[in-house]
């Protein structure tokens, strides 16, 4: 038997309070609409209905010719159920798959799941398990506890033969928020079987941050930098000054630990390094302050779209002594960085040009994610 899915993607969204419509919003720079394609693909099903909103159908028929080479993009109605109507009009598989996009996540193991449950029922639906106590309640009071044992949270897809679920669209006079839904007001039994906790629903805007929170993308970066002491001026460290000690050497203050930070951030968002952003043919930096650069730099990467997430510094020398001004270290790049930052030191153990306190060296690593 063929199988088509009918991918629904022309809601609104307005409960997410973004200013596209809900399948056009982004995830780690994918729209939710790309990354639910991504996951049918693996599915690899005989016939992909898009149903997307009506202004939108150029940009929606655009992305899904990245993935799937024969599709069929349709415009949705002003409901859900009039959305899956225009889509299952243009089925011309034996069995559908009705999908959200807004569950963008769905593993390909469920679609495989309800599929094959379909060699012996007309609708299949995936479900979860509740983990909280459910309980009814009636004008402000609770009625009753529910045995939530014997509760499910129905996700998608929604599996069906394609006849059974176009002659229900047909019949009915009613308008309900899932086709298993309207089947079973008909009589037509529901199979059930295991959905995945990834497949929960993006509808409000806390949906929303837990899904970039789990699924953005994420990247790391590394920076290093050394400079050795001068003779005059006082040391920059951590972009905080050390009176008692004397600059480091540089284009700029010589700040080790801002630059290394630097080229962690940088590294991480593929924007270059230090040198190729402030270098000595950038005049406008010489002399600049490490908390310069590190402006700079979150500036690009928020530009480029990514947020940080923390930066560790480990801070390398005989001097200065980094204990003391610890937390006044932390605080100081947080506050420039936006971000979490832990600062670490230790010494050489006697070895290498930092062991006479000659120069201070930095290692740093970042963690950014792309912003949705």
């Amino acid at each position: 038997m063929t199988i088509a899915v009918v991918l629904v993607s022309a809601g609104k969204g307005l409960r997410l309070g973004q200013q596209v419509p809900k399948a056009a919003v982004s995830i780690a720079g994918k729209t939710l609409l790309e990354l639910s394609l991504e996951r049918i693909a693996e599915f690899k099903p005989d016939q992909l209905v898009v149903v997307a909103p009506e202004d939108l159908k150029a940009d929606f028929e655009k992305m899904t010719s990245e993935f799937f080479p024969k599709y069929v993009v349709v415009a949705g109605g002003t409901t859900r159920q009039q959305s899956v109507a225009a889509g299952i009009a243009e089925v011309t598989a034996d069995l559908v798959l009705v999908h959200d996009a807004a569950r963008a996540f769905t593993p390909s193991a469920v679609f495989d799941r309800v599929s094959a449950a379909l060699s012996e029922a007309d609708c299949v639906v995936p479900a979860i398990n509740l983990s909280d106590t459910v309980k009814q309640v009636a004008e402000g009071t609770v009625d009753k506890t529910l045995d939530r044992q014997s509760l499910r949270l129905i996700q998608t897809p929604q599996g069906f033969r394609t006849s059974t679920l176009r002659e229900g669209l047909r019949s009915t006079t009613e308008d309900f928020t899932d086709e298993a839904g309207l089947l079973e007001s008909l009589g037509i039994p529901t199979v059930v079987v295991e959905g995945h906790e990834s497949a929960f629903k993006i509808t409000t805007p806390a949906d929303l941050e837990r899904a970039r929170a789990i699924f953005g993308e994420a990247r790391s970066g590394i920076g290093v930098d050394a400079h050795r002491f001068s003779d005059q001026g006082a040391l920059m460290l951590g972009c905080i000054e050390w009176p008692e000690y004397p600059a480091l050497e540089g284009h700029s203050d010589g700040d080790s630990v801002a630059h290394a930070i630097v080229d962690a951030l940088l590294g991480a968002a593929g924007l270059g390094d230090i040198g190729s952003n402030f270098g000595v043919d950038r005049p406008e930096y010489s002399g600049a302050t490490g908390q310069t650069f590190l402006e700079e730099s979150t500036r690009l990467l928020a530009s480029a779209g990514f947020d940080v997430v923390n930066v560790s510094v480990q801070i390398v020398g005989d001097k200065p002594k980094i204990g003391p001004k610890r937390l006044e270290l932390e605080a100081k790049l947080r506050e420039i960085i936006g971000a979490p930052v832990s600062v670490l030191a230790t010494t050489t153990d006697g070895l290498g040009f930092l062991a006479d306190a000659q120069g201070v060296a930095a290692v740093a690593t970042s963690l950014i994610r792309m912003r949705g």
